[in-house]
């Protein structure tokens, strides 16, 4: 079943809940900031993963320290529901940390950032 495109009042409500995500060229796209090439792997992968467990897969674009991801549902060519709940999920994943109540201490240095 194909998920209707998303109208541009819609998409409003949405990026307001997604901070760092913007629309462009009709993409839903966010860059990461990571501590370095391996962070950039491991959050690739994470995506990766989380994406195919979805069945609803982003195109990636990765640098150094840097992991780029953009978002449509290309049955439609356009931004659906699709595209925004993989966008939570990832930012969900990618963005966490131990809180101070946890007994993991968590990475010592900068983590992965918007």
């Amino acid at each position: 079943m194909k998920s209707p495109p998303l109208s541009a009042e819609q998409l409003e409500q949405e990026l307001a809940h997604l901070p760092g995500w913007e629309v462009r060229d009709g993409w839903l796209r966010k860059t990461y900031q990571t501590p370095g090439w391996p962070h950039t792997l491991m959050l690739a992968n994470t995506i990766g993963y989380l994406a195919d467990a979805a069945w609803h897969h982003p195109d990636l674009s990765l640098g150094y320290a840097q992991l780029t991801v953009k978002l449509q549902t290309h049955a439609v060519r356009a931004l659906t529901d699709l595209d925004v709940a993989l966008a939570r999920k990832i930012d969900e994943v990618a963005l966490w940390k131990p809180g101070p109540e946890s007994p993991l201490a968590g990475f010592p240095k900068q983590w992965v950032h918007a």
